[in-house]
């Protein structure tokens, strides 16, 4: 199992730049009166059939062919229900993928965020040909990071430049802190 959120968040990322995605929305939502911590990972790639979405929490099914289990999904799904809270996939083919886990904030058995900042900076600067949005709210504070934003600044997506790298880095440690960063 993964040992923090923000890796299932990579994991599920990742197979969503594997689908030929050109935008990934990804949100982390925390709503401390309501107990909930909602995690939105949404898509625009090639999707999934519907036998597809129906097997894809099924650790012994996988559409990859380098290996023949899938546990990504599955243990997302366990992460989230394991606390009280839900999963829900949904797909179209052509049309992309939603994943939401939804999280009991309190529970005992709900892993730690982790760091958010070196997730959503690695999916940015490592895959420079698609459009992330991130948003990050807790309660009602929230900060939102859009590369097609820092695109239309910069006249480009050289996002892995050392520079342009350090400058994202910085904006994600900047506003995490300010929005109120969850307990890790």
């Amino acid at each position: 199992m993964m040992t923090e959120i923000s890796l299932n968040i990579l994991d599920v990322a990742q197979n969503s730049v594997r689908a030929e995605a050109g935008l990934i929305e990804i949100s982390v939502v925390a709503d401390t009166k309501k107990d909930r911590l909602a995690v939105t990972i949404k898509d625009d790639g090639c999707g999934m059939s519907e036998e597809q979405v129906r097997n894809v929490t099924d650790p012994f099914f996988t559409t990859r062919t380098t290996r023949k289990i899938g546990l990504g999904i599955p243990f997302f799904k366990q992460s989230a229900e394991i606390t009280g809270g839900s999963f829900e996939i949904k797909s179209e083919l052509g049309k992309g993928t939603v994943t939401e886990a939804v999280y009991v904030l309190s529970s005992i058995d709900r892993m730690p965020v982790g760091d958010m900042t070196q997730t959503i900076h690695s999916l940015v600067t490592m895959n420079t040909h698609i459009d992330f949005v991130y948003t990050y709210e807790v309660d009602d504070k929230s900060f939102t990071l859009d590369t097609r934003e820092f695109k239309e600044i910069l006249g480009s997506s050289d996002f892995d430049n050392p520079e342009v790298s350090g400058f994202i880095m910085d904006f994600l440690r900047e506003n995490h802190s300010e929005v109120s960063p969850l307990a890790k």
